[in-house]
């Protein structure tokens, strides 16, 4: 994926922003901060935009100041369903605002006047709100205004999240525990803590917690939801509240806001790093990109003193960012699944409410669309005549397959294969698939001419199992062998029991050769189709 910065709103008054949050459904931000400062507005679409929105000026089609908040504000969370506002200052008013002919105005208004509000959260369906205080006082009611339950704990409290099923509620105190409800405010159990050190549990406080609640998040519907981050940049990605081994993530930051995407994809965290300039300690906002398995995507530096809050836009390719007294908006270009071969587009889209992808065949001469749905697809490249689909078996086994297509989407062939594929390259004649640290090369055709669906099985039942080795080769990236001594074959390989120290980055590959980039900057370059390292250099980066 690819991220930048695209657009910059100033708050009047130079009023430092606390929160924001935008709606998914209809597209209205909601900032708040000092001095009772609470604002909704709406970005111009590209169509009321045009070219002028593009260019990165921040067209407004909606911007109305909501008054009613003297303190700064805290806390706001969108009722996307029944389109209302909740919105709390640090003097624990809490405000619900609804929308009547283009204008906010105040609904319900409800001040406990003894504690600061730290947190409100919506249930997944909208219905229930729940509503915690400092002081460890618990409220949860209707969407109406009606109160269903309340509680008081012997802690202070910090941040509450619903389970996606709405069963349970997770509340987090100010010293970092994290307790589990269930929704009628019954004690269950305490969320298991891994990510940070021996010894500092209880001691390091929570910077945010995010429980994804849509759809599978992608084909592979047991990726991990629960995502709780920790102001000292530990952050561990759960399966569910008691999953004993997590995700866990070092973001080397002061962590202060983080935020599933709306295809829970991708998680967005925020805080402030340390940087060492002009011979003083400084801090500068980043925001840090990972997927759910905790693969660092992208980095993103913003400038500003402190970066508070992060909120995504509906379809995932905005973010919004409250900076000093400044909205910051960056860009999100996902590494999306498509290749080009034979006239022909093939790309990948997937289908949440059918948990697989659907991988459309488009005859761009003849306008001809061929469509398969397959599960689990990571990887799409193509030849001049080809293209090859990687994708997880489905099944528990863990491997992955390979397999080339024609341009109508038939399979021609397919391979199995025991390594993840993080990087994927193809020629005309070979197939080249790379993890951190091993290497596969598949030579699925015998020459460069085209070959019909048929001549390809033939060439294969003529080369039979004695000429097998030379079709599928596998190899530890940093193995040294001789050409042509076979210890490179795939059924001979034995797996590395170690990762390796540097880790495999990218692969490119032409006719005669290919090359494998790894993290330190060393390229090291193979030559095809007979198996043998010809270079090795190194580039500094």
């Amino acid at each position: 994926m690819f991220v930048f910065l695209s657009k910059k709103i100033a708050i009047p008054h130079n009023l430092a922003l606390h929160v924001v949050s935008w709606n998914s459904a209809q597209g209205w931000i909601a900032c708040g901060g000092e001095s009772g400062l609470l604002k909704v507005l709406k970005l111009e679409s590209a169509g009321e935009g045009g070219a002028k929105a593009g260019a990165g000026q921040s067209n407004l089609s909606m911007n109305q100041t909501l008054e009613g908040h003297q303190g700064t504000i805290m806390v706001i969370a969108w009722n996307e369903n029944f389109r209302k506002l909740s919105t709390s200052d640090q003097n624990g008013l809490i405000i619900v605002w609804m929308l009547h002919r283009g204008i906010w105005f105040e609904e319900m208004i409800n001040n406990r006047n003894r504690s600061v509000v730290r947190d409100m959260k919506w249930s997944s369906d909208c219905q229930k709100i729940c509503i915690i205080y400092e002081d460890g006082a618990i409220i949860v009611g209707t969407v109406d205004g009606q109160r269903l339950w309340g509680k008081e704990v012997k802690t202070q409290l910090a941040f509450v999240a619903w389970s996606p099923d709405g069963k349970s509620i997770l509340f987090c105190t100010l010293n970092g525990e994290v307790h589990v409800y269930d929704n009628e405010g019954v004690y269950s159990h305490r969320c298991p803590i891994h990510c940070l050190d021996q010894g500092t549990e209880g001691t390091v406080a929570i910077a945010g917690i995010d429980w994804y609640c849509g759809a599978p998040a992608s084909s592979d519907s047991q990726a991990p939801t629960l995502c709780i981050g920790f102001e000292n940049g530990r952050v561990q990605i759960m399966m569910n509240d008691s999953d004993d081994k997590p995700v866990l993530i070092d973001t080397q930051l002061r962590c202060t806001s983080l935020k599933w995407d709306p295809n829970g994809q991708t998680v967005a965290i925020g805080g402030m790093q340390s940087s060492a300039q002009s011979g003083a300690d400084r801090e500068v906002g980043v925001v840090q990109f990972y997927t759910p398995s905790g693969q660092h995507l992208r980095t993103l530096r913003v400038p500003g003193q402190n970066l508070r809050s992060l909120s995504w836009e509906g379809n995932g390719l905005r973010l919004a960012l409250a900076v000093d007294s400044h909205i910051f908006f960056a860009n999100i270009r996902p590494d999306y699944l498509w290749g080009y071969f034979s006239h022909t587009l093939v790309y990948a889209v997937l289908r949440k409410e059918r948990s697989e992808h659907v991988v459309v065949f488009w005859d761009t001469h003849n306008d001809e669309k061929y469509t398969k749905y397959i599960k689990h697809v990571t990887h799409i490249k193509s030849s001049d005549d080809y293209c090859v689909l990687v994708t997880k078996a489905d099944d528990a086994s863990g491997q992955y397959i390979v397999i080339v297509c024609n341009d109508i989407g038939s399979p021609v062939d397919s391979k199995y294969l025991h390594i993840e594929p993080t990087h994927v390259s193809m020629t005309n004649t070979h197939v080249i698939v790379a993890s951190e640290d091993v290497v596969y090369i598949w030579m699925y055709r015998s020459s460069v001419t085209k070959q019909t669906q048929g001549e390809l099985a033939s060439a294969a039942s003529v080369l039979g199992a004695a000429n097998k080795r030379r079709t599928e080769m596998m190899f530890h990236i940093d193995e040294s062998f001789a050409p042509g001594s076979g210890m490179h074959d795939k059924e001979g390989f034995v797996p590395p029991a170690g990762h390796a120290q540097d880790p495999i980055a990218c692969v490119a590959a032409i006719e005669s050769c290919f090359m494998v980039a790894r993290e330190s900057g060393v390229v090291q370059r193979y030559s095809l189709p007979h198996l043998s390292l010809e270079a090795r250099f190194s580039v500094p980066c």
